[in-house]
């Protein structure tokens, strides 16, 4: 009787190897009791955001819940980051689950409860605050996942990292801050993560879906500034002058023709845009001196070499032809998000389980850009859009991100949830 009791307790601890217990209706029920906690973090959060590298409440917030969950807690990474350890039960991997937290310098308009009444100075202006693009949804749906996973941690293979990221719109002038600084400072490699993956909420996506991308999925982010250099002269007399005014319109033109005549737009999408322009003092006079500046995005890395080299030579020789010189700088500001496509595959199943499989698709290239793209340099990784669309709404009349306007249906963060803790337990099937 002994032995066979022992044998069938061997039997089934072989089956539970060799065939994985699916955990989906488990992750289904308990994300269903935690959804109205993390719609109400989600709107606190919002009401009052910070800036990047500013983040401090927001941390403290964060860093108290992951306490209570009694996992091990690191804190002050990469200025105000918060990075949560979760063991499993059972040996496995180390997975990354990363959201990101800070808000824009933009004032909200809506007359939401909840709206953010939040100031900061922001380079030198006093600003509105708000969560403009929807981090605080990123946040919230992370701490769900950590709360929802620290309950089935005996069940868990490996081990999550669960990484609260600061300033990933970027930090103040002069500083250094978000993914970039996270990967500086070992956030990646103590202990080494095996694969690291990430949501963004999108306003123009149904509540409800989930899109993806395998491969390039959203856009590298370069800052240019162009300084274009004449004669100054009074306005009356244009021909005794060089006119960087003059050049400047052309130089615009001659950027966006690099646009549509000389990018390979089937292989991959570019944009220039040019967004800010500053030059001259008084209406009579035709200034020195003129700088412009925009950005650069490309979705494929010999396109974005190939566009950096047009952009100089179309640049420096129009204002040459013109009589006049100019200086173009270009800066790095995100790399390329490359979704690996081997890890994309193996993962949409758990998707699927979030959201329904009719509910996941496959999405189009993304021209915004993400710092996220820093962490997947390290480790092979996979980020996905999650809807925050009201249903039956035309996506071309909801307003966009980085807007006053911008809103979130936050009804459906339970599909965020659901597909972080499905994607802890089916990597390691």
């Amino acid at each position: 009787m002994k032995r066979s009791l022992g044998a069938i307790m061997l039997l089934l601890s072989f089956a539970a190897t060799a065939f994985p217990i699916d955990m989906s209706r488990e992750i289904d029920a308990a994300a269903a009791k935690l959804l109205p906690k993390v719609i109400e973090w989600r709107r606190h959060l919002h009401q009052y955001p910070e800036l990047g590298n500013h983040e401090v409440k927001t941390a403290k917030f964060v860093e108290e819940h992951l306490r209570r969950l009694g996992l091990e807690v690191r804190t002050g990474i990469a200025k105000t980051g918060v990075v949560a350890i979760l063991k499993g039960g059972q040996p496995g991997p180390v997975i990354g689950l990363r959201a990101d937290m800070d808000g824009l310098p933009v004032t909200e308009r809506n007359s939401l409860a909840f709206r953010s009444n939040e100031t900061a100075d922001y380079n030198g202006q006093k600003v509105g605050v708000m969560h403009a693009c929807g981090h605080d949804t990123h946040v919230a749906m992370l701490l769900g996942a950590a709360e929802l996973l620290a309950g089935m941690k005996d069940k868990i293979k490996g081990t999550v990292i669960f990484i609260f990221q600061p300033a990933e719109e970027g930090p103040p002038a002069g500083e250094e801050g978000g993914a970039p600084l996270m990967v500086k400072e070992g956030v990646m490699d103590n202990p080494k993560i095996d694969a690291i993956f990430g949501i963004h909420i999108n306003a123009q996506t149904e509540i409800g879906k989930i899109r993806y991308r395998s491969g390039a999925t959203m856009a590298a982010s370069d800052w240019f500034q162009i300084k274009i250099k004449g004669r100054q002269t009074h306005g009356a007399y244009p021909w005794l002058g060089v006119d960087p005014i003059a050049v400047a319109t052309q130089v615009y033109t001659g950027l966006q023709m690099i646009v549509a005549r000389q990018s390979e737009l089937p292989k991959a999408p570019v944009i220039i845009t040019v967004g800010k322009i500053n030059g001259g003092v008084r209406e009579n006079i035709i200034p020195e001196e003129l700088t412009m500046a925009g950005t650069i995005r490309t979705l494929d890395a010999q396109m974005q070499k190939e566009t950096h080299e047009k952009i100089r030579l179309t640049v420096t020789k129009i204002a040459e032809s013109m009589g006049a010189t100019a200086e173009v700088t270009i800066e790095n500001k995100a790399l390329l998000t490359y979704n690996t496509p081997e890890l994309v595959k193996k993962m949409i199943p758990s998707l699927e389980k979030a959201a329904g499989k009719e509910n996941v698709l496959d999405s189009e290239w993304v021209t915004g850009a993400e710092d996220f793209s820093s962490f997947g340099t390290k480790a092979p990784s996979f980020y996905f859009m999650v809807g925050g669309m009201p249903k039956g709404v035309d996506p071309k009349k909801t307003a966009g991100h980085h807007t006053p306007d911008f809103f979130i249906d936050d009804s459906r963060l339970d599909v965020g949830v659901k597909a972080f803790a499905n994607i802890i337990f089916d990597y390691t099937k």
